[in-house]
């Protein structure tokens, strides 16, 4: 699962490794690995920074997050919750709580907090701006909400990764809103286990959002997605 490559000039690399909301990010210097379960520690050889978006199972191992963060020596981020839950394990000075509207860089990368739907005590969604400036949003598991179109318009997302199912109320089309109110240039359906669910939401993408790209991913395949021009 490593991705030992490069990604090209203004782009960032990924991988969907569980079925849940777990994306691996390359971009040109940081090697960022959202939600974490249901893989190994030594999937990630080296990491920059681990970013948790809230504390259900299947997005918080708090074992799994302590023996990353013991062998790459990464820092970790993430919501009241699940730092609350990490904070007799992870040293202090790798542990940073974020909330939604606060930033934290990571080298030239930018990490930001949003608001999420969806619920757990304070669940948190991931802006991530690569140096290039490729933008990135990680929505966790949330169901759609309307600030997303005033995030959407102000970010101008490159990929959205969008929930489709397990989730509580998630559907392809709640997935679809997302998108919808985001408008990305590409958005990824995830957080299922279902290839038709990824399908319905791409058909209903392909009808109503035309100039949105749809990329269904394949759990621990590598993607690359460019900055919009």
């Amino acid at each position: 699962m490593p991705i030992d490559k490069t990604p090209e000039k203004n782009a960032i690399l990924f991988v969907w490794f569980n079925h849940y909301a777990g994306i691996l990010v390359k971009t040109p210097s940081k090697t960022i690995v959202v939600d974490p379960v249901d893989v190994r520690a030594r999937s990630f050889p080296y990491v920059d920074a681990i970013l948790i978006t809230h504390e259900h199972y299947d997005h918080l191992d708090p074992r799994l997050i302590t023996e990353i963060q013991r062998d790459t020596n990464c820092t970790i981020i993430a919501d009241p919750a699940s730092t609350q839950r990490l904070q007799h394990a992870i040293p202090p000075e790798k542990l940073q709580q974020i909330s939604p509207a606060e930033e934290i860089k990571i080298g030239e990368v930018s990490i930001k907090a949003a608001k999420c739907n969806h619920p757990a005590a304070a669940p948190v969604t991931y802006i991530i701006t690569s140096e290039d400036g490729v933008k990135i949003f990680h929505t966790a598991d949330s169901l759609p909400f309307p600030e997303l179109a005033a995030i959407g318009e102000k970010e101008k997302f490159d990929v959205v990764f969008c929930t489709v199912g397990i989730a509580p109320g998630s559907s392809p089309e709640t997935g679809f809103e997302i998108a919808r109110l985001t408008k990305p240039q590409v958005a990824v359906p995830y957080h299922t286990n279902s290839t038709d669910y990824q399908q319905q939401f791409a058909a209903i993408l392909k009808e109503e959002l035309p100039r949105t790209a749809c990329l269904i991913p394949e759990l621990n395949k590598i993607y690359q997605v460019s900055k919009r021009k």
